[in-house]
């Protein structure tokens, strides 16, 4: 079903002014509000506490280019909704949510900026590398932005949603998860709160929005157990002293001369950039596809362009993370959220950012609070990747996911062996096989797994179609992505995984073969049968 037959169009109404606020982003404010908090606080304790980076560089330079970056992605899908509900006549156009691209805010730290701060000794050249880095990733989005309609148009939607459902189950849902178990008394009682009334369609008195009253009961357990010496969430009014101090009003400054001294680490930095160019690509396609199964159609050119000049804009003030259109928009939609919600979202993030707000949030609010929304929203994805889409392609929607699950596994295991001090290739691969954990099938599987969902699901959804030929044509193109490292490998080159690059040609073989045979075997019963004699009298 399309999204047309879904919503369909009011001619009564097309060209009407679309109403910027409804009741309902209230609700989508404080849920997609308080997951860009979230993202926001994660992001400032990395630059703080793992990138050691001075605070007059954080809370002065960079948290204010971020805000200017988040508040123009914010503003221009609020305007592409906008546009959406006046051309359709609909009022039920909701506006695709942006923000930091998580995934790449860990890529860009651990990968770019640590390293080359940690070799450097200063901090500051790993965030100019970090300005590189996001600086050829603007332009792949830009560039890509035109090919991306057509690569959306060959591949089924089970692929497109399946892998997204991948990211959304292993790298949004898990760890709120365990931090909901870990902090139970908060974590699952916020849960419920979220659950009855998004789920359940239970309204709380007076209307006010779910997000907001998980938050406040968060609080209150958190804080009120301090007078019990429990201390649930960890909250403390030594940390909220400390938090003030970090108050201030700072403007992003051009950051241009930090761009081109983070040139001399080119090299490093294009082995990284160009596959998760690629990754941002299918990532904003799958997410623009999930708009679209939801009921509103935005043109998948125009977004990728946004997020590349939005990116480039922010990278050319200080800002070393990219943004993306964000996984969650059937979810916010589902709250009530229309036009309003993502043009407020941007005008707080602007406060929290340039007024240094950030620091004190984080001391007043359990981050277990916040977690179960973000839970919520990976548990509507992942369902929505079934929803929407043939029950017959169900079993091409897992095929697409897993991927995804051995990317998760993989960064547990390697996050926990290098606290250790040791590493897989350290213990052996064929020692750790040995128990059960098969290293190398995980690190090969994870490898650019949103690419490898998306090839994978294609050709399970082509197969349970008998359409061979279209599922060879995307084992062929697996097979030249794994040869190039875009698939199947933690770098891109030559030959990175050739052995798998060329399971990937046989399979299209075979499916060829498929092709032939099922031809074959279809047209005796396709021709035109003779006519029979009449009987003789």
């Amino acid at each position: 079903m399309s999204a047309t037959e879904m919503t369909p169009i009011s001619p009564s109404r097309v060209g009407m002014r679309p109403t910027l606020w409804t009741r309902g982003d209230w609700n989508a404010l404080f849920g997609f509000g308080t997951n860009i908090l979230v993202n926001m606080l994660v992001l400032t304790g990395l630059l703080q506490f793992v990138l050691k980076m001075p605070p007059e560089i954080v809370f002065g330079r960079i948290l204010p280019a971020v805000g200017l970056m988040m508040f123009l992605s914010t503003a221009y899908y609020a305007f592409l909704g906008y546009q959406l509900a006046k051309k359709t006549g609909r009022d039920d156009v909701c506006a695709l949510p942006s923000g930091i691209s998580v995934p790449h805010m860990f890529v860009v730290t651990f990968v770019i900026m640590l390293p080359i701060g940690a070799a450097t000794g200063d901090p500051i050249q790993g965030w100019e590398a970090g300005l590189v880095w996001v600086f050829f990733q603007s332009f792949i989005l830009m560039i890509g932005g035109f090919v991306a309609p057509y690569i959306r148009k060959i591949t089924p939607r089970a692929a497109l949603l399946g892998t997204l459902a991948g990211v959304s189950i292993a790298f949004i849902s898990m760890r709120p998860a365990f931090e909901i178990f870990s902090t139970p008394v908060i974590g699952l009682v916020c849960f419920a709160i979220i659950m009855v009334s998004w789920f359940g369609g239970l309204k709380y008195p007076r209307g006010i929005p779910a997000g907001l009253v998980a938050i406040a009961v968060g609080m209150v357990i958190a804080w009120g157990s301090n007078l019990f010496g429990l201390n649930y969430g960890g909250m403390s009014v030594a940390k909220v002293g400390d938090a003030l101090a970090n108050f201030g009003f700072s403007i992003p400054l051009p950051a241009v001369d930090h761009v081109f001294h983070g040139f001399k680490y080119l090299g490093i930095i294009l082995v990284t950039a160009i596959p998760f160019g690629i990754y941002d690509l299918v990532e904003a396609m799958d997410n623009v596809e999930s708009a679209e199964a939801a009921g509103d159609h935005y043109p998948t050119t125009r977004v990728l362009t946004a997020d590349g000049v939005v990116s480039l804009i922010g990278c050319l003030m200080g800002n070393p993370f990219i943004n993306a259109v964000y996984i969650g928009h059937p979810g916010w939609k589902s709250m009530g959220g229309r036009i309003g919600y993502s043009a407020a979202t941007g005008l707080i993030v602007i406060l929290l950012s340039w007024f240094g707000i950030i620091a004190l949030l984080l001391a007043l609010i359990p981050v277990v609070a916040i977690s179960p929304i973000l839970l919520y929203i990976g548990m509507l994805i992942g369902a929505q990747a079934f929803q929407t889409t043939p029950a017959s392609h169900a079993p091409a929607v897992v095929l697409a996911l897993t991927p995804h699950l051995a990317a998760w596994a993989k960064l547990l295991i390697d996050n926990s062996l290098g606290l250790a001090g040791t590493s897989a290739a350290a213990i052996g691969i064929e020692k750790m096989g040995a128990v059960g954990v098969l290293y190398h099938g995980i690190e090969v599987m994870g490898g650019g797994a949103i690419l490898v969902g998306l090839v994978l699901g294609a050709i399970g959804v082509f197969v349970v179609e008998r359409q061979f030929v279209h599922a060879a044509a995307f084992a062929l193109a697996g097979a030249v992505l794994t040869f190039f490292g875009f698939m199947h490998g933690e770098t891109v080159g030559i030959a990175v995984t050739p052995t798998v690059s060329f399971a990937y040609v046989l399979v299209a073989g075979f499916l060829f073969a498929c092709a032939k045979y099922a031809a074959l075997e279809e047209a005796p019963a396709t021709a035109t049968p003779e006519p029979q004699a009449a009987p003789a009298e």
